[in-house]
């Protein structure tokens, strides 16, 4: 009898330890979030990010507190030599933590551990030529997201982002937009929204703009988006997003349905900060 009451027990904790883990983990986040950055972090911030003093002061706090949440949360381990500073770790998180300004609540949930070499890297690549071959060939890259836990980063080409904001590049964002579109599983260009009924008008505008950007691409006719975008679904939502942030005001000129549709996902507006900046 002792025995039945005290396993019922240990289930009952165990139960109550599930059930209260998201309000613990909020009240955490929270705590963190309230925490102020030093000078010399928020410089680094400014540094690393153009945009972040067009910033509303609203914003800033909100990125500010998301920053230090991912920070707490994420992993950073350095390959080829390349020593982990706070300037890495605070150039990777202020550029990810844009995506997260909506208060989704989400923190790349699958993501643990941020890898970064200090310039490209090479992968070794198998391709199918038939049924019997396989032929082995390496790739150099800049990035990439896993499905798993991890996220790969070339910190050269994290600074060369960073430097020339508004040519519709950015590594950080690309490869962190793979992730929201990981949420759910395998990403294939449809990241979780927030209502059934969102599905529809997503797939719809992002079909039709994607076999745009082919069209174009095969036409070899000049696009606001990288051309890479036409590879894939996956690959066009995370071009569409680094256009999204870097060329706002393009994007909306000549693909209007596409960039509301991301700021509705988004629920930002990007042009209200690219408007401020110098011009290039």
């Amino acid at each position: 009898m002792m025995q039945t009451l005290l396993v019922l027990l240990i289930i009952s904790v165990i139960i109550a330890l599930i059930l209260l883990n998201p309000f613990l983990i909020k009240q955490r986040r929270q705590r963190i979030r309230n925490k102020l950055l030093s000078p010399l972090e928020n410089a680094i911030i400014a540094n690393s990010l153009p945009i972040y003093d067009r910033l509303n002061s609203d914003e800033r706090r909100r990125l500010q507190g998301h920053i230090q949440v991912f920070l707490a949360e994420k992993q950073f381990i350095g390959c080829g030599g390349l020593q982990i500073t706070t300037e890495i770790k605070l150039a990777i998180a202020a550029t990810a933590c844009l995506l997260l300004l909506n208060e989704r609540e989400k923190y790349f949930p699958s993501l643990r551990t941020i890898i970064i070499y200090p310039t490209a890297y090479i992968v070794k690549q198998n391709t199918a030529i038939s049924n019997y071959v396989v032929a082995e060939s390496e790739v150099v890259r800049l990035g990439e997201s896993w499905t798993k836990d991890q996220l790969v980063l070339s910190w050269e080409q994290v600074q060369r982002d960073t430097k020339n904001w508004r040519d519709g590049h950015n590594v950080i964002l690309h490869e962190f937009a793979h992730q929201l579109d990981q949420e759910k599983g395998n990403a294939n260009g449809v990241p979780l929204l927030k209502k059934k009924a969102d599905y529809h008008t997503w797939t719809q505008v992002m079909t039709r703009e994607y076999q745009q950007l082919c069209f174009d691409v095969e036409k070899g006719r000049k696009t606001v988006m990288n051309s890479y975008g036409a590879t894939a679904p996956a690959e066009f939502f995370a071009v569409a997003t680094e256009t999204f942030f870097e060329k706002p005001k393009q994007l909306l000129q000549k693909h209007p349905q596409l960039y509301q549709i991301l700021q509705n996902y988004y629920q930002l507006d990007p042009l209200q900060w690219s408007q401020q900046l110098p011009s290039p």
